[in-house]
């Protein structure tokens, strides 16, 4: 399991930091909180970074987008397209530059969202996220040795399509998360999600 110097999750002092609201509180349904983060892709040559919301309820992976530079447009356009289709209560994030940014705060804001940020360096407060990505790359990344980013990008494709629909969870009672999350979703609001894994 490759270890890495990168972080990821470098603050910046200008921009405002907003409380940890997820304190001994579980997701009660879907769309109730959606965690996101970033983590990095290593190529043959180089390096790509992904960008991913998750349903904290269902393990459903709502959007994702790969990106071959840190620029802060990846991270927004992801949300956007996240938000074409639900919203959630609650929005977790660590505290790095891409999601304390106004340009991502107030995507949020304008959608009455919730805004909670982890403490520094408690990974383990957006722990859905971190565990997404241990399972994305123990069971992909690593594997296939993407040589350059449309490789990784078509790969990670199929693999989100299959993760959401096909790979059993034992913590959603051997259900996948696409339909313990679009069940919920129907109970709840009778949405009908659709998965814009492809960028």
């Amino acid at each position: 399991y490759p270890k890495s110097a990168k972080n990821l999750s470098d603050p910046a002092k200008q921009h405002r930091i907003y409380p940890y609201l997820l304190k001994n509180i579980t997701a009660q349904h879907a769309n109730h909180i959606w965690g996101t983060d970033i983590t990095y892709i290593r190529l043959q040559k180089g390096f790509a970074y992904l960008v991913a919301l998750i349903d904290w309820f269902s393990r459903y992976v709502i959007n994702w987008q790969l990106s071959e530079s840190l620029d802060m447009s990846f991270c927004t356009q992801n949300l956007e397209r996240a938000l074409k289709d639900a919203a959630p209560d609650i929005h977790n994030s660590d505290q790095g530059s891409h999601f304390t940014s106004h340009h991502y705060t107030d995507i949020l804001m304008k959608k009455n969202i919730r805004i909670s940020m982890d403490g520094r360096g408690r990974c383990m407060d957006n722990i859905f996220t971190e565990r997404l990505w241990r399972t994305v790359k123990y069971e992909n990344v690593y594997i296939k040795s993407y040589q350059n980013f449309p490789e990784a990008k078509s790969g990670l494709t199929d693999y989100f399509n299959f993760y959401n629909t096909q790979r059993p969870h034992q913590s959603l009672g051997n259900r996948t998360p696409g339909v313990v999350y679009h069940s919920k979703t129907h109970a709840q609001c009778s949405l009908k999600i659709q998965s814009t894994n492809t960028i």
